[in-house]
């Protein structure tokens, strides 16, 4: 019995260095198209990138803002900086509560922030997390909140990402990445804001839905907010303003802001601007530049009244 175990640990062992090596070969040389379970998408959509990098730079913020694309596309920490604030917004494409907490744990302690401006989209409450999670672990460093992150959402491709990139890391294989400041449409502004040329959406008509919150979601946003409070950081959540052909199409949002409501400082944008389809956003989740200078100069008015 105790060399049947031996044995099934040996192979447990060899199958694990072999698949760690065969996981690295296959991703630095195999083409995209055979590897649906692998994905490292340094420098991906949203600057995430650039932003971890301009963060260890950063100390000591008024403002940290926290939250998916419509954060980091719609918190325009220029505009803070010009009544004397300094902000940063630590937003990341699809981020959820699992992701903002590997954040906090990495960063919050460094940015010692005396406000989070917490952007609270339904949608990033009912989705698993796996492709906010490769932007995480490509774009930054890989550690045990990374691993944590890893098995919350348990995954394969997550886990193969995140032993992918322990490889990278351990080689340096990415010292020498550069993300560019424009791509495409979008230019990087210091502070972790994206800025998009300008454009409208062509306003359509959305199936009716319900919005339908991810337990595991939900408790993760439950340990965060707990975590920030027991660090005596005032915390406003903010349900920032999508297209209302968008928002009209959930049938269940007073749920939504009766949550929200439970855990902190609330507001929901969307029924305090009017904003308008097409001369606001540029698609069906994001503010325009004229959006975003509406939304912005609001919630001042409501931080300040």
């Amino acid at each position: 019995m105790k060399k049947l175990i031996l044995n099934i640990i040996s192979f447990m062992l060899f199958f694990f260095i072999f698949y760690i090596c065969f996981l690295f070969i296959w991703g630095n040389y195999a083409p995209s198209v055979w590897k649906p379970n692998l994905k490292y998408r340094i420098g991906s959509y949203g600057h995430m990138h650039t932003r971890l990098r301009e963060i260890k730079n950063i100390s000591n913020v008024d403002i940290l803002f926290l939250g998916s694309s419509h954060a980091y596309r719609g918190f325009d920490t220029r505009i803070y900086k010009n009544i004397g604030l300094k902000a940063f917004n630590l937003g990341s494409s699809g981020q959820t509560p699992i992701q903002t907490q590997l954040l906090l744990r990495r960063y919050l302690n460094k940015l010692n922030p005396r406000l989070i401006i917490y952007e609270v989209y339904p949608e990033t409450f009912t989705i698993d997390g796996v492709e906010s999670s490769l932007d995480m672990i490509a774009n930054d460093k890989n550690d045990w909140y990374s691993l944590e992150m890893a098995m919350k959402i348990n995954n394969i491709i997550t886990y193969n990402a995140f032993l992918y990139g322990l490889l990278r890391d351990w080689f340096n294989l990415n010292q020498f990445f550069h993300e560019p400041i424009k791509k495409e449409k979008d230019t990087y502004i210091s502070g972790g804001f994206v800025e998009r040329e300008v454009d409208y959406f062509k306003s359509k008509t959305f199936d009716k839905k319900e919005i339908q919150i991810n337990a595991q979601q939900l408790t993760a946003f439950s340990e965060v907010i707990a975590y920030l409070k027991n660090k005596n950081i005032r915390v406003i959540l903010v349900y920032a303003p999508i297209p209302p052909s968008v928002y009209n199409q959930y049938l269940n949002n007073y749920y939504f802001d009766s949550m929200m409501r439970q855990y902190s400082e609330y507001y929901n944008f969307n029924e305090i601007v009017h904003l308008n389809d097409s001369l606001h956003f540029y698609d069906s989740h994001h503010l325009n530049q004229s959006g975003v200078r509406i939304f912005n100069t609001k919630l001042i008015e409501v931080l300040f009244k």
